[in-house]
């Protein structure tokens, strides 16, 4: 990638190249500097060329017309490379982007290389691979359809639990290149993130910025971009001292899982017992199904102040003299 600051120019094949993918290559190039020069190679004549008109207002470009000269070959090859050689001398730039799949500009790169310019090259899987290896960096356009796909498919859905006044807001905003603000930002922090997935909110502004001029966080009602980012429930932020004593804002796609700043939640043990709840009791073993006959508890010894239980009167016992009848004497 290069630096923020490098003055790139941008000549496509428009020819070549689909205007399908034209919103793939400026969100790539938005991360390689100051696009100064942005121009489209074409017979503008020609029906072929319908769909990048629409493009060429949406990124700035300018359309330069080269009538074909005969019937089946272009001859936009050859009005690219004498402007790519007035451009270097010039002596404004700091490097070139080629966008096209056709081997007939392994020279030019190989040129403007010789001079110091930095180029990279866009085109399909199907571009020759002297092209390829004459670029110092060559990105396949495949890559880039797949790479914003994914993102978009990535991007955390909104809760469904939202409040009421939430669920009534109208749509959110949209960019002049389509996509919603939940999407345009998915992808900027993709471009511009670190290896440890953050990235700084200055990289980030900047990277949007270039992806679309028009980008204003007032436009979503905020006065910075940094309300703009601490607002959005699928982001996280997090505030470090940077070299220079100043604190700087990092934001990063928020994770499933993870609380908030990036701090992983603390695992509870799985023999811990759940929060708000009494412990179990044990649970008592089975009886063996061997039968035991019950045994009797003496009887619990009387509390003070109770009267013991009164005695049965003893029965008495009768002596009957000898001799003696039961009714009378002897």
């Amino acid at each position: 990638m290069s630096d923020d600051n490098s003055r790139l120019a941008v000549l496509i094949d428009a020819d070549n190249i689909s205007a399908k993918v034209a919103k793939d290559v400026f969100e790539e190039l938005a991360g390689y500097g100051n696009l100064t020069v942005k121009r489209a190679y074409g017979d503008w004549t020609t029906t072929q060329l319908n769909g990048w008109k629409d493009q060429l207002h949406a990124y700035a470009i300018a359309p330069m017309q080269q009538f074909a000269y005969t019937v089946g070959k272009n001859s936009t090859d050859s009005a690219l490379i004498i402007d790519a050689m007035d451009l270097l001398y010039a002596g404004h730039l700091d490097g070139f982007v080629i966008v096209s799949s056709d081997s007939d500009f392994t020279r030019l790169a190989t040129r403007l290389r010789e001079s110091g310019m930095k180029v990279y090259g866009l085109g399909a899987k199907k571009t020759p691979r002297a092209f390829r290896d004459a670029c110092d960096k060559f990105t396949f356009l495949e890559v880039l359809r797949a790479d914003n796909a994914e993102s978009e498919a990535s991007a955390p859905e909104p809760t469904a639990s939202a409040a009421p006044e939430e669920a009534s807001s109208p749509e959110p905003a949209r960019d002049p290149k389509g996509g919603n603000l939940q999407s345009m930002l998915t992808k900027a922090i993709n471009k511009t993130a670190t290896d440890d997935d953050w990235s700084a909110l200055g990289s980030l502004g900047s990277h949007l910025n270039r992806t679309d001029p028009s980008f204003d966080s007032r436009t979503y009602g905020f006065a910075k971009l940094s309300d703009l980012v601490k607002d959005q429930p699928f982001l996280e932020t997090k505030t470090l001292e940077a070299d220079s004593g100043r604190s700087q804002l990092w934001v990063r796609i928020k994770r499933r899982g993870a609380a908030k700043n990036g701090a992983p939640k603390d695992a509870a043990p799985k023999d811990a017992a759940p929060k708000n709840e009494p412990p179990k009791k044990p649970v008592a073993k089975k009886a063996s199904k061997r039968s035991v006959a019950p045994v009797e508890e003496p009887p619990a010894p009387p509390e003070a102040g109770d009267e013991p239980p009164a005695k049965a009167p003893a029965r008495r016992r009768t002596t009957r003299k000898v001799g003696q009848a039961s009714g009378g004497g002897v």
